[in-house]
């Protein structure tokens, strides 16, 4: 196949119509600075650089950047083009927002809903929450207002990061900590937690949610707009048995909690996924204290434990594949219409 041009190259990027399979054809894909950095960028056997197209090019360091670009470009265009889905506004984390190699949760429903989102993959609940922005002015309610009064429902998701991610003082997993060594008994899932730290971070993520409703809440228009939280699905741990298929080329085999629980002897399988099942749970309970009654409090808890029960729908330790995903999607829709039609 005869190499494109640079400038076509972009031109690609930036059509939104293109899909992105067209547009890694003529890409590769590396892991950035951080485990959810990940650059996306002109494959030079498919595409003719010069010198200063590579100095532009290392500038840009294309990624999440490009997929949101690209996301809300199509947006723009098919609400030009007249169409009537719903609208819906989105802040989420990697499980809304992958650039282009993994089709998640908002890809999967593009075809029923008008999704503007303002998602990114690694972000944080302290960014989205408590970020620079000046109070009021955060992304979310910025784009939730930016699509009024057309928009019928928000999805928010903010807290693997904050568990699993990495602390921004010690550099080290914050899952780490979560965790105590291995004491011995591998029936004892309980007894490898710390509780005294996963009640803290838990508490923050409570106040973290408790804000997002919120100031949602109090934005004339928005007393009753359906809000979407969720969870995550059970995880497993890498390596689960000796021919474990996922090997992402933007992260190491066990970058999230593998390695954490190696780090603290936690080497047995039903063990490891135990801890983490627990850890989701938990965090279930948190979620479950704001969707209450939905029908009375407009926020909707969708539960995605169980919908990726084999290892080979993970794409890696804690994102699925597309096919994953399309399984955790199926259970967002009966819950969004649901909602939708409450109100």
């Amino acid at each position: 196949m005869p190499k494109i041009s640079y400038d076509d190259y972009l031109r690609i990027a930036r059509n939104p119509d293109v899909s992105d399979e067209e547009l890694l054809r003529y890409s590769t894909v590396r892991r950035g600075e951080g485990a959810f950095s990940i650059v996306v960028e002109p494959d030079p056997e498919m595409v003719e650089m010069t010198a200063e197209d590579v100095e532009l090019e290392n500038a840009m360091q294309m990624g999440n950047g490009l997929a949101r670009y690209r996301r809300q470009a199509h947006f723009r265009t098919r609400k030009a083009l007249g169409s009537s889905l719903p609208v819906l506004v989105s802040e989420c984390d990697s499980w809304g927002q992958f650039p282009l190699l993994i089709k998640e949760i908002i890809d999967q429903l593009y075809d029923d809903y008008l999704i503007w989102s303002v998602g990114a993959a690694g972000d944080t609940a302290q960014n989205m929450v408590f970020g620079p922005q000046q109070p009021g002015r955060t992304e979310y309610m910025l784009a939730l207002r930016q699509q009024m009064p057309a928009v019928k429902g928000f999805i928010f998701s903010a807290a693997g990061n904050d568990i699993i991610g990495e602390d921004t003082v010690t550099g080290e997993a914050v899952l780490l900590n979560i965790l105590t060594p291995f004491n011995g008994d591998p029936d004892d899932v309980e007894g490898h937690i710390n509780h005294s730290l996963l009640r803290d971070k838990l508490d923050f993520l409570r106040g973290a949610y408790s804000t997002v409703i919120e100031n949602v809440r109090k934005e004339p228009g928005f007393s009753r707009l359906p809000i979407f939280i969720h969870g995550y699905d059970y995880v497993f741990p890498y390596p689960w048995g000796s021919s474990d298929p996922r090997n992402p080329a933007y992260a190491d085999n066990n970058e999230w909690l593998g390695a954490p629980l190696d780090a603290r002897g936690i080497m047995h399988p039903a063990l490891r996924r135990g801890v983490c099942a627990y850890l989701i749970d938990r965090l279930y309970e948190m979620l479950e204290e704001f969707a209450g009654d939905s029908s009375q409090t407009q926020v909707w808890l969708v539960d995605c434990r169980g919908a990726m029960p084999d290892v080979s729908d993970w794409n890696d330790e804690i994102h699925g594949t597309s096919a994953g995903f399309a399984k955790v999607a199926s259970r967002f829709r009966p819950v969004i219409a649901q909602a939708l039609a409450t109100v």
